[in-house]
C-alpha cells in the first residue's frame, strides 16, 4: 500500500512540475498585430468598356466587394475589405506573415511581411493587386508602429519587411495609435465613390 501511495504522489508532483502548457490547437497569439491599408485597384487585364467617373466608381466598388483577404496559418484573424478598398486585419500573429488577397480576375495574390514585432500596427497605403503579386504604390508611406510611452515618434533601431521594402519600426505615442482598430480612409484620389450629402 505504501508503494502505491508513493507512486500516486510522485505522479501528482510530476504533473504539477510540468509548468503551464501551450494551448492545443489554433489560438490567438498573445501579442497580435494589426494590418491596415487600402487597395487602389486590381489588375485584371485589358478592359474595353466605356469609362466614365461613374462606371469606374461602380467597377471598383464591385471589385472590392468581391475581394477576400486572409492570413495564412492564422485561423482567428478578424477584418476584411470594405467597398472603398480599405482593409483591416486584427489578431494577426507577429513575426513572418503571409497575407493573401483573392479578387475577381485574380485568384491568389500574396503580400509577405517579415520580422513584425508583437503588438505592432502595420499600415500599407496604396496597393495594386496583380496576378501573384501585390505592388506597393507608395512604399515611403508604409509604417510599422509600436505604442510606447514617448512624446514623439522615434525609431526603435529594429527593421521589418513589408513586401520587398525594408521598413524601420517606430515607437509611437499611445495617443497616436487609436486608429489601429479602424478601417483607414483612402485619400480622395484613391476613393472609388464620391460622397454626396
Amino acid at each position: 500500500m505504501n508503494a502505491k501511495r508513493c507512486l500516486f504522489i510522485v505522479a501528482i508532483l510530476a504533473a504539477a512540475c510540468g509548468g503551464p502548457s501551450e494551448p492545443k490547437g489554433p489560438h490567438v497569439h498573445k501579442d497580435p498585430i494589426s494590418v491596415r491599408g487600402w487597395i487602389v485597384d486590381v489588375e485584371t487585364g485589358p478592359n474595353t468598356s466605356y469609362h466614365t467617373v461613374e462606371t469606374e466608381a461602380a467597377r471598383k466598388r464591385d471589385l472590392f466587394r468581391g475581394t477576400n483577404v486572409w492570413v495564412e496559418n492564422a485561423p482567428y484573424v478578424s477584418g476584411g475589405v470594405a467597398e472603398t478598398g480599405s482593409f483591416l486585419l486584427l489578431d494577426v500573429p507577429p513575426g513572418d506573415v503571409t497575407i493573401t488577397f483573392s479578387a475577381p480576375g485574380v485568384p491568389v495574390s500574396r503580400l509577405v511581411l517579415k520580422q513584425i514585432p508583437g503588438n505592432a500596427d502595420v499600415f500599407i497605403p496604396a496597393m495594386l493587386i496583380k496576378r501573384d503579386a501585390v505592388s506597393l504604390l507608395d512604399p515611403r508611406s508604409v509604417k510599422v508602429r509600436l505604442a510606447a510611452q514617448v512624446d514623439k515618434a522615434v525609431p526603435t533601431g529594429a527593421f521589418a519587411n513589408v513586401g520587398d521594402q525594408r521598413i524601420a519600426v517606430v515607437s509611437t505615442p499611445i495617443r497616436e495609435m487609436i486608429d489601429r482598430l479602424d478601417y483607414p480612409n483612402p485619400p480622395p484620389s484613391y476613393a472609388p465613390l464620391a460622397t454626396v450629402k
